[in-house]
């Protein structure tokens, strides 16, 4: 008897055209969010790897400034300077990298104070200093100071 209702009640709600659509309706918005975490989640691995490609690059670049200062410590350094350069380079794409991924992750980095702040904000909340922006012209100088400070991402740099 109660199977006899639960099929009358359940063929009553879904043979409206107007709760299947919305029934619908609502499956798409779940598996569309799910699809946009998993690029999400995709893009921030992604960077992660890159940055950590990065590093690892820079590790091997100081070993090679190590190396010629080593044959070559009484002439000029002049060689070492390509090195040095590449380097700073390489720093400058891990820091808009990591820049990239807390942006996936909706914060930013407070310049100052180190505070993670909403990613809508320009402003920190806890110090007040300007968030640094991509789109600055001077977005380096913004995010990790004017003297090039260490990022406090990792210590070795």
């Amino acid at each position: 008897m109660y199977r006899i209702i639960i099929y009358i009640a359940y063929s009553e709600i879904f043979s409206r055209s107007d709760v299947k659509v919305s029934i619908l309706d609502k499956i798409g918005d779940v598996s569309r969010g799910a699809s946009d975490k998993a690029k999400s989640i995709s893009e921030a691995n992604n960077l992660k790897r890159k940055i950590l490609y990065e590093e690892e690059r820079i590790v091997e670049i100081f070993g090679d400034i190590g190396k010629k200062y080593y044959k070559t410590r009484n002439e000029d350094p002049e060689g070492l300077k390509a090195l040095c350069d590449d380097i700073d380079t390489r720093r400058r794409r891990i820091r808009k990298m990591r820049y990239e991924l807390n942006g996936i992750r909706g914060y930013k980095i407070c310049p100052q104070c180190s505070a993670e702040v909403n990613e809508r904000f320009q402003f920190c909340g806890r110090c007040g200093a300007r968030l640094p922006d991509v789109e600055d012209e001077d977005f380096l100088s913004l995010e990790f100071g004017d003297n090039n400070k260490n990022d406090g991402q990792n210590p070795n740099f």
